[in-house]
């Protein structure tokens, strides 16, 4: 599926020692871009990820393979090799690679690489050119850098969960591994930025990323909001710390999303709702008033939106340039003609799927000059060793 265009980072070459979802989120994004990233896997294991199922992706009789939709999900645009590290045969192996490498990706505990001889401080001599991505829990520094870190430990510690869900339920993790994608990130922003400082010194350099530092830096409003007065937030539910009404309301037949973000917006929206005297009460004319009264105004914002299905609100708000949606189930998200014409399902042939094709999820980066290119679908296990062997190495000995 090359788009003909050039790719930014082509001549790149990443080995991506890491698995499960943040370090192989960050190396997809850089093999979409162009690099070419070989996954080194455990002999005869791989990715944790590839027995993260159900679902798995169907052979050609049907069957369920041993790659997990989970697994399909962040590694596409990668070769795969078995390598076994523990032995010295293996270090060697990884030795090659690595002298051929502009970037090296790894996600085991801190220390953990040092018994094999390839940690960053012992090869950064060998290699001064290399950038390499040390992707951890806490981070290589402080009390908890031992700890291992899994991204529903990390958002329950970072804070995020204390900021979702109802007010009287519990704490509420975020729906999908979103400190690990977010840690993929700032991964890959921190290695492109890395190389351009490769390429303007000659000097690689080490990045220390770790999942609680990424979820703490996306408290974004909310975390700065605390540090700013001290006053703990607390959980609104689908409603905003900073903005009413600006969240989901219940309507006659279905739930949709109402974010009004400024005055005038909130004026158009009581003209359409024939509820005017809502925007000429002083409690409810600015922001900051409507927040400071919210537990009044939204039950009177409920009461009229009741009163209309979905469709009539959306049609008619959309056109006063009120901001409001439906809340997609996933089936909604994907039969969107919007959707659809973005592009955001991607089809991959895959010779070894039942279709034909692997279903993912496109990137959503659009550049008009090196936009990213989807040359290969997520590996099997080992996959293209001696293709890797004959590329990086210039040999065709298997290991």
């Amino acid at each position: 599926m090359n788009t003909g265009h050039s790719t930014a980072l082509a001549g790149v070459k990443v080995l991506d020692l890491s698995r499960i979802l943040a370090g192989p989120s960050a190396a997809q994004l850089l093999g979409d871009l162009g690099a070419d990233v070989v996954k080194v896997e455990k002999p005869s294991e791989g990715d944790d990820t590839r027995k993260w199922g159900p679902p798995y992706v169907l052979g050609l009789s049907g069957q369920e393979t041993e790659e997990s939709a989970y697994y399909l999900s962040a590694n596409r645009n990668k070769r795969s090799i078995a390598i076994d590290i523990t032995s010295a045969s293996g270090q060697e192996l990884v030795h090659s690679l690595i002298a051929k490498a502009d970037v090296l990706i790894e996600n085991y505990k801190v220390g953990g690489l040092s018994k094999y001889g390839l940690a960053y401080e012992q090869i950064r001599a060998r290699y001064p050119r290399l950038v390499y991505c040390s992707v951890t829990g806490f981070g290589q520094t402080g009390p908890y850098a031992s700890r291992p870190g899994y991204d529903f430990l990390i958002q329950g510690m970072g804070g995020i969960m204390s900021l979702t869900g109802e007010p009287q339920g519990e704490p509420m993790k975020v729906g999908v591994g979103i400190a690990d994608i977010m840690t993929g990130m700032y991964a890959a922003v921190g290695i492109l930025a890395a190389l351009r400082h490769r390429d303007m010194t000659g000097e690689g350099q080490h990045i220390d990323i770790s999942l609680l530092d990424t979820q703490i830096s996306w408290l974004a409003n909310a975390g700065t909001n605390y540090l700013t007065d001290g006053a703990l937030p607390v959980r609104l539910g689908n409603g905003h710390p900073n903005i009413v009404p600006y969240q989901v309301f219940p309507t006659a037949d279905a739930p949709m999303i109402l974010a009004v973000g400024n005055d005038s917006q909130f004026r158009r929206f009581c003209e359409v709702a024939r509820v005017e005297h809502l925007s000429s009460d002083e409690r409810y004319a600015t922001n900051p008033m409507r927040v400071r009264h919210r537990t009044a105004l939204c039950p009177l914002v409920e009461n009229a939106l009741r009163k209309m299905p979905r469709a009539h609100w959306l049609r008619e708000l959309d056109a006063a340039g009120v901001p409001c949606g439906p809340v997609n189930d996933l089936e909604d998200v994907f039969s969107d003609p919007h959707v659809r014409a973005r592009g955001a399902e991607l089809r991959m042939p895959c010779a070894w799927a039942a279709e034909g094709e692997v279903r993912l999820l496109a990137n959503p980066l659009r550049m008009s000059a090196t936009p990213p290119s989807y040359k290969r679908p997520p590996p099997r296990l080992n996959e293209h060793e001696a293709e890797v062997l004959a590329d990086w190495l210039g040999t065709r000995e298997t290991n």
